[in-house]
């Protein structure tokens, strides 16, 4: 295999481990997973769906709370919190295998006590779901706050370097 093709196969499959780090989006049938979770209609498989491995439980979920309010539930502020609260978990509640988006939005519901289908009506943003930001990192169960935290800085430096060292390896390989 030449160089060029040994620095671009590198290049890409740096590129891949990156992007599967980051959070991507919320899917809409994740936060449909809100409807059914607050007593409003939801599709019910015949399957059995496994317990998810991230305990919803203890999250901090003033981060929706204390933004949406009613009785207007601003959507904006509303959605925002929730992708606040939901993107560095999206790997756990878009697994249609899991109980992971119904638990987190019973919690939700729960402490915040929400009318039935609120960020299910209200926060639609594409056609894939609620677009996170490409530099949400993805919590791990068990994972904290201040790992997060180092992680998002990793996260924000490391993309830069790496754009400027893949197009400095392209340009000697050219």
């Amino acid at each position: 295999m030449s160089l060029h093709a040994r620095v671009a196969l590198f290049a890409a499959a740096l590129a891949a481990v990156l992007a599967a780090s980051t959070a991507g989006f919320i899917s809409n049938e994740a936060v449909g997973a809100s409807s059914a979770a607050s007593g409003g209609a939801g599709r019910s498989l015949l399957q059995a769906k496994k317990d998810c491995p991230v305990n919803f439980e203890e999250a901090n979920y003033t981060v929706i709370t204390s933004r949406c309010k009613g009785p207007m539930y601003p959507p904006a502020l509303c959605c925002q919190a929730l992708k606040d609260l939901a993107c560095p978990f999206t790997a756990y509640i878009n697994d249609a295998q899991t109980t992971c988006a119904a638990s987190m939005f019973s919690y939700i519901n729960l402490y915040g006590k929400y009318p039935p289908g609120l960020f299910a009506n209200t926060c639609k943003e594409g056609a894939n779901g609620l677009e996170c930001p490409e530099d949400t990192p993805q919590m791990k169960p068990g994972e904290d706050k201040a790992a997060s935290s180092a992680a998002t800085i990793v996260a924000a430096v490391a993309r830069p370097v790496l754009a400027a060292v893949s197009a400095f390896l392209m340009l000697i390989v050219s």
